[in-house]
């Protein structure tokens, strides 16, 4: 994908999830409306609580009253510009910062890493790259504990890579649909919390509870040892499911 500033990330599907309350909070910085649209959208699907801001001040209104695991912060504003912040930033503090531009040419890159920024991707991106540097970014962090979005999940016997969706037993790679994929994506971010079917219908995985139900047996066929008694994607009766494991 090329061109101007409006090209950093392709535009994905709505489907808004339920997080939990530990899930790591970033603020998006840009000053174009798209991109942080579709910035929220995609990262609050894969297990971030997001916050935007639309400039150096906006941000610092947020930052005033909220606590932020990261910030991504696009170099290219009005008024301050990101580096001018991020320099400003780092004479108080060193939260993790991921600076984006359109600019690509290494003196850009070398004065954003000189201030101090943690790391520099140029756009246009593909954004599961994006959801890897944000996730090594965070896993750098002093008190970080636990699996981020963007690792991968252990449960059971299988392994299921967050961020290109891929599930794994061993070293046998379990085929999943497009939807199945998707559905278990929501349900590992959210792994041992209940998400109701009218949440998951509504995400846009499904389209239907009914689907729901559907998909979700298909998915236990592939995952559990004895789908009539599943034990990892659990049923909580009259809500939703709950991946356990």
């Amino acid at each position: 994908m090329t061109g101007g500033k409006n090209d950093g990330i392709k535009k994905q599907k709505a489907k808004p999830v339920v997080l939990p309350d530990d899930a790591p909070h970033v603020l998006v910085i840009d000053d174009d409306r798209r991109i942080r649209e579709l910035l929220s959208r995609y990262l609050s699907e894969h297990g971030y609580r997001i916050t935007t801001a639309d400039s150096a001040f906006s941000a610092e209104s947020h930052m005033k009253g909220l606590a932020f695991d990261l910030l991504i912060l696009d170099v290219m504003m009005p008024g301050r510009s990101g580096t001018d912040f991020a320099r400003e930033l780092r004479r108080s503090s060193d939260i993790p910062i991921l600076m984006l531009t359109a600019r690509a040419e290494a003196e850009h890159r070398v004065e954003g890493l000189q201030i101090g920024v943690d790391d520099f991707l140029a756009k246009p991106f593909d954004p599961r790259e994006l959801l890897l540097r944000i996730a090594n970014i965070l896993k750098r962090q002093p008190g970080t504990n636990g699996p981020l979005p963007g690792d991968v999940a252990r449960f059971a016997n299988l392994a299921f890579n967050i961020a290109n969706g891929e599930l794994r037993r061993g070293d046998e790679v379990i085929r999943l649909t497009e939807r199945e994929r998707e559905l278990l994506q929501v349900l590992v971010v959210n792994a041992g919390h209940t998400v109701s079917r009218t949440d998951l219908a509504e995400a846009g995985i499904t389209g239907s509870e009914r689907a729901v139900d559907v998909q979700i047996n298909r998915l236990r066929r592939k995952i559990e040892m004895d789908p009539a008694n599943p034990v990892i994607l659990q049923t909580v009766r009259g809500i939703g499911y709950r991946l356990c494991g």
